[in-house]
C-alpha cells in the first residue's frame, strides 16, 4: 500500500509539471553556458587585454630608445665619393687614338674591330681618331658607329703609290685636323695590328710634354725577337 501511495503522489505531482523537455540537467547545463557567455566576462576580459595592451605599450615606449639616423653621416661619404671621382675623371687626360688604316689590308675590318674591342674598356675620356683614303665602301664608318667610342672618321683625296708615305700623310693629316679643332690631349699613333695593355693608357696619361718608350718586334726573316728604344733622351 505505502509503494502504491508513493507511486500516486509522484504520477499526481508529474501531471501539473509543465509539458517542455527542460530537465534539472538542461537548466544546469543552460546555467553553465549563460556563465560562460555572458556579458560582463567578455567586457571584463576585454578590459584586462586593453590594460595589458596599456601597459605593454608604455613598456615599449620606456624601453623604445630613440636609433639615430646616420642619413647626415652617409651624405658626406656620398659626396666625398663622388667628388672624388669627378676629380679622378678631371685629372684624368684626353688621349687622342689615331690610326692610319689603308684599303689594301684585307685584315683591316678585323683588326679594327679588335682594337675597337681594346678601346672600349680605357676609361674615359679618350677620342678615337680613324684616318683613310676616300673610297666607295663605307665598311670602316658601319664598324665606327658600332662600337661605342668616341671617334672621328677622317677622309682624304689624296693618292699614293708608297704605303709607308701614305701612313706619314695620315698622321699629319690627322694632326692637322686636331690643331684646327683645338683638342687638348695625349696623341698616341697606334697601328692596326698593336697591341695593348690597360695600364699603357695610365702610363701615357702622365706624359706632360713628349714620351717615348722601347717596343718589342718579331722579325719574320730572323725569328727573334728585336728590341727597339727611343731615339731622343731628356735632353733632346
Amino acid at each position: 500500500i505505502v509503494h502504491f501511495s508513493l507511486c500516486f503522489v509522484m504520477g499526481f505531482f508529474t501531471g501539473f509539471a509543465p509539458t517542455g523537455k527542460a530537465s534539472i540537467f538542461s537548466s544546469r547545463v543552460g546555467a553553465s553556458n549563460r556563465s560562460e557567455f555572458s556579458p560582463q566576462p567578455v567586457e571584463m576580459l576585454h578590459q584586462a587585454n586593453t590594460q595589458g595592451g596599456n601597459f605593454n605599450r608604455s613598456l615599449l615606449d620606456e624601453s623604445e630608445t630613440p636609433v639615430p639616423t646616420r642619413s647626415n653621416d652617409l651624405e658626406p661619404a656620398k659626396s666625398l665619393e663622388e667628388e672624388k671621382g669627378e676629380a679622378e675623371l678631371i685629372s684624368r687626360r684626353l688621349v687622342i687614338f689615331v690610326t692610319p688604316t689603308s684599303a689594301k689590308d684585307g685584315l683591316r675590318g678585323v683588326l679594327l674591330r679588335r682594337l675597337a674591342n681594346t678601346l672600349r674598356l680605357v676609361p674615359p675620356p679618350l677620342l678615337w681618331v680613324v684616318v683613310e683614303a676616300q673610297s666607295d665602301s663605307s665598311k670602316v664608318s658601319e664598324i665606327l658607329r658600332k662600337t661605342g667610342i668616341m671617334y672621328r672618321h677622317l677622309v682624304f683625296k689624296e693618292n699614293f703609290t708608297d704605303s709607308q708615305v701614305e701612313m706619314d700623310y695620315q698622321r699629319n693629316f690627322a694632326l692637322k685636323h686636331i690643331e684646327q679643332h683645338r683638342l687638348s690631349g695625349i696623341v698616341h699613333f697606334a697601328g692596326l695590328s698593336n697591341v695593348y695593355d690597360l695600364s699603357f693608357f695610365d702610363e701615357i696619361r702622365a706624359i706632360e710634354v713628349f714620351g717615348t718608350w722601347p717596343m718589342a718586334l718579331l722579325s719574320a726573316n730572323r725569328k727573334k725577337v728585336i728590341i727597339e728604344g727611343p731615339v731622343c733622351d731628356s735632353s733632346e
